[in-house]
């Protein structure tokens, strides 16, 4: 059910309303207790929960902006590098999507503002979410869109979750 409602988010275009009750339902699943502290889901496949920082999967940024940002290949390649940094993980595993010149409005208003999520097996902790904040907040204020008007939220993706090259990160 996870999967199906990432999937769906995708495809929607990251609704910010979504987001929330994906960020809910994500929490509840997550609150399983187990021996290598990560999710009952991901404690079948790790040691430790610092064995998912070092592995590949899914460092993927999804941003919407309701303004058109003229160098936006710059503040992708530059958001690439900072995930990178932020996840120590190779920028060769990040993907990155803006959409920009979007509608949305915040507080009723249609001032620039940003919704973004980012998925990422491991690594998503309050120290790395806090440096990629400051970080993509730093990088959208250069597009006139200030740190106030900006949600980010973060998902710690199980690995059997994320799919690639023909399979999942789980086998």
């Amino acid at each position: 059910e996870m999967g199906m409602m990432v999937i769906f988010l995708l495809i929607a275009g990251v609704d910010g309303l979504l987001l929330g009750q994906l960020g809910k339902v994500r929490a509840s699943l997550s609150q399983s207790p187990s021996t290598c502290g990560a999710s009952s889901i991901q404690a079948s496949t790790c040691e430790s929960a610092t064995d998912f920082s070092t592995l590949p999967g899914d460092p993927s940024l999804i941003l919407n902006v309701n303004v058109v940002m003229s160098e936006k290949l710059q503040f992708m390649q530059a958001a690439s590098k900072a995930i990178a940094s932020a996840l120590s993980k190779p920028e060769s595993y990040v993907a990155v999507c803006v959409n920009d010149g979007l509608d949305i409005i915040w507080a009723g208003e249609d001032t620039p503002c940003a919704l973004g999520v980012l998925y990422s097996i491991g690594a998503i902790n309050q120290e790395n979410n806090a440096a990629l904040t400051a970080k993509l907040s730093e990088l959208l204020l250069a597009h006139g869109v200030p740190a106030e008007r900006i949600y980010i939220n973060f998902f710690d993706v199980p690995r059997a979750n994320c799919g690639w090259s023909g399979r999942t990160f789980a086998g």
